[in-house]
Order: structure tokens, then sequence, then C-alpha cells
């Protein structure tokens, strides 16, 4: 069995957790006014370091990072939320008044968010962007149910990066977690290994994705050093169970989002999305990944 492979210094490790907690908290209060103590706070450093810590670790200030993940988040839901007045997305983002928003979106897609929304049905993305988005017509057969899940908490390793169908990282990051799970007794059969994906591929820069490797524990699991504990919220999820090669993940998402989403009287939730992996591919007859998808929506 190979050694669990940590980081060397445990100091960069406690690094690591304290700026995870608050990133975590930054999306879970997205929508309210962030301020530097309270995050400074969470991250248990002094506000008067706190800023230039902040812009060297992530290597964004701290203004960025909120800037981007509220117009990140509100283009995805001028994408998927089409009822919903521009105004109001404006609002559930964190931004103060329509002409506030009005000038930041423009300024960080390019284009106005009523021309966004109005290209939803040939692209996502502006120009330049990795895939466009139009009309396709989706081959993959999938079957989709909308399920209450309930809360999980997990232990969880964060990657931020490109991430998207490299199955080497993917085992990588999920060997880790097992290795610290083990040792503990949590890597029992009722856990679940899981990733989460916190930004929307089609409208984040490949470098920014935010990928979390983890485990379903205990509550008042313990964590430690580059392992961070998160609650997943409960609530309704489009869950569709698949059989899959690792290049087919792409695939599926794209399925689930552009083929059965717009017919399905649904729309995304900002909850993450993640995915349940429920067998080892290694052993696999067929050499596959049974995976169940679960995306969290709401009603449309």
């Amino acid at each position: 069995m190979p050694a669990p492979s940590f980081p060397a210094d445990p100091r960069r490790a406690e690094y690591a957790a304290r700026f995870n907690r608050v990133v975590d908290y930054i999306q879970a209060h997205l929508p309210e006014a962030i301020d530097l103590e309270t995050l400074a706070g969470v991250a248990c450093f002094s506000p008067y370091h706190f800023h230039r810590l902040f812009h060297g670790w992530m290597g964004e200030t701290i203004h960025d990072f909120i800037f981007r993940l509220r117009v990140e988040r509100a283009a995805a839901q001028l994408a998927y939320s089409p009822r919903k007045r521009i105004v109001e997305v404006a609002l559930d983002c964190g931004f103060s008044s329509a002409s506030t928003f009005a000038r930041a979106f423009r300024a960080f897609h390019g284009v106005s968010a009523s021309e966004w929304r109005s290209r939803r049905n040939r692209f996502v993305v502006p120009a330049g962007a990795s895939r466009p988005f139009r009309g396709r017509v989706y081959a993959m057969p999938l079957k989709v149910e909308v399920r209450s899940l309930p809360p999980m908490e997990v232990a969880y390793l964060r990657h931020v990066g490109p991430f998207q169908e490299n199955a080497v990282l993917f085992e990588r990051l999920l060997g880790r977690i097992r290795d610290w799970a083990r040792p503990r007794g949590l890597l029992v059969p009722s856990a679940k290994l899981l990733s989460i994906g916190h930004d929307a591929p089609e409208i984040t820069e490949a470098r920014n994705l935010r990928l979390d490797a983890a485990i379903t524990v205990p509550e008042g699991t313990r964590a430690g050093g580059e392992i961070c504990r998160q609650k997943l919220d409960g609530g309704a999820y489009a869950v569709c169970r698949v059989r899959i090669r690792p290049n087919q993940f792409i695939e599926t998402w794209d399925t689930l989002m552009g083929g059965w989403l717009p017919g399905s009287g649904y729309q995304p939730d900002d909850r993450p999305r993640f995915e349940i992996y429920l067998n080892d591919p290694l052993t696999d007859p067929e050499g596959l990944i049974e995976v169940e998808i679960c995306l969290a929506v709401k009603l449309l």
C-alpha cells in the first residue's frame, strides 16, 4: 500500500485549510455584504495582514475574488434562469443596484447582461472561450430523476485549476482522501466518495476552477492540515446514474444541462454540483465508472 502523499510542510497545509474556510464562507454569503474583518476572523489572521496574505496565497485580491464569483454566478443565473429579472439576479449575487451590476457585468464579460441572456441559445460564454453552446443534439441517453437529498457532512481536499477529464488527477485526489480516511476508521461501506464542483466550467476560466475530492463523514469529525470539512446542503437535485468511461464526464454533464434541463421545468440552483462514485473502475469488468451525477435544481 503506498504511503499517503500529503505536503511535507504541515505549515503550508494549515494555510490551505484557513483559506479554504474563507472561500467556503464567501461562497455561502455571496449575496450579503462581506467585510474584511469577518473574513480575517474566519482565517484566524490579523485584519492588518489578511488582505496581503490572501492575495499572496490566492493570486487575487479579496475584492477581485469576491467580484469574480459574483459576476460568474450572475452569468450562470442569466443563462439558466430565463424568467428571472436582471435586477433580481443582480441583488441575489450581492450587487447593491442594477446600475452597479450592469457596469460590473460588462467590464468582466465584455457584453451587457441582457445581451448575454439573449445569446443563450447560441452560446453560454463569449467568443474566445473553449466550448460553444449551439443547440446541439444530445445522443447520450440519460434517465434523470429529481430527488430530495439529505445534507451531507464531508471532509475534502481542494484542487484549484484545470481538471476536466483528467482521470489521473481525479484518482490522485480521491486516493489522498482515502489515505486520510482509512487510518481514522472513516473508510466504511456507508461512506460515499465524491467530487464537488463549485464553478461552472463553461463560465469560469480553467485556472480558477475549484474541485473538492471528498468523503462523507459523521458530524463532528475533526479535519486537519489540508483536509477541511464542510456541509453540503440538502434539497432538490436532478440525479442521473450512469456507467461511463473517464472521457465521458463532459458529455454527460452537457447532456444533463443542455438536453434534459431546458424541458424539465427546473433551473439550476446555486448549491454546488457533485458526483458520487459507486464503484472502482479498476475492478469493473468493463473498466467503466459508475457514478451518480447530481445537479442542484429549483422550480423554473
